[in-house]
């Protein structure tokens, strides 16, 4: 059994139906590199994410993040700016993947959203969907990541995996 650690981190929240054009502006797909979009990442949605956000934030939203279209610059561009974990009400089937496959973590909460304020520190078992509120100690439970999704995040994502069993 794979086992992650803890993540901790401050809360940003975005709503409903937060597409991949909010999460990366099309105008910034010219290129791939991660550090260039983490310069951008919610940009449109909040313009002082990009320049506020640190390493280890996590990012609350409600249901169907990531729709839209299917770019894996989405998710590359969370983790880029240092992103930790998002967690949501639910997520865009195509995002729900290219973010395990870029190695970003992700947890499915209903209750999260309500239950999570703006700057809040939460402490998140990726493993058992625990999610704690850290100011009361209050306890949401996430959908559990799979194991098989667990060895892609702790490789850093599918490429990373495949280039591991291939022996590269």
């Amino acid at each position: 059994m794979v086992t992650l650690m803890e993540l901790k981190g401050k809360i940003w929240k975005f709503g409903d139906n937060v597409d991949t054009d909010a999460i990366i502006p099309a105008r910034y797909l010219n290129t791939s590199d991660p550090a260039e979009l983490a310069k951008h990442c919610m940009e449109d949605a909040a313009p002082s994410f990009p320049a506020k956000v640190k390493a280890g934030d996590i990012i609350v939203a409600g249901a169907n993040f990531g729709c839209g279209s299917s770019r894996e610059h989405a998710p590359i561009a969370i983790k880029a700016a240092g992103v930790a974990c998002v967690i949501a009400k639910s997520f865009a089937r195509i995002f729900y993947r290219n973010a395990f496959n870029t190695g970003l973590p992700i947890l499915e909460c209903p209750e999260a959203f309500d239950s999570i304020g703006e700057g809040d520190e939460v402490a998140v078992s990726l493993g058992s969907g625990e999610i704690r509120i850290l100011k009361d100690g209050r306890k949401l439970n996430a959908q559990p990541v799979p194991e098989f999704m667990q060895v892609l995040l702790k490789e850093g994502g599918l490429m990373n995996y495949v280039k591991k069993k291939a022996g590269l």
